[in-house]
């Protein structure tokens, strides 16, 4: 159940900030949401419950901004 609402609200949270930019994304910026989500999804699939998720969620997103730096 917590998946099923997991997934749209982060895309939504997401989508919302990036409309609010004045100009486009950094590959930097798009790692770290990407990340975010990604790790988010897999921390709470893995360890379960609200630490697992965020847990999950901050270690995405430092991974995912150090790829899109590098790219």
């Amino acid at each position: 159940m917590t998946s099923k609402l997991l997934m749209p609200l982060a895309s939504i949270i997401v989508f919302a900030s990036m409309v609010g930019c004045s100009s486009p994304p950094t590959r930097a910026q798009i790692g770290t949401a990407t990340g975010a989500v990604v790790g988010g999804v897999v921390g709470s699939a893995v360890l379960g419950g609200p630490i697992g998720t965020l847990g999950g969620a901050a270690a995405g997103a430092l991974i995912g901004n150090e790829v899109g730096k590098k790219r």
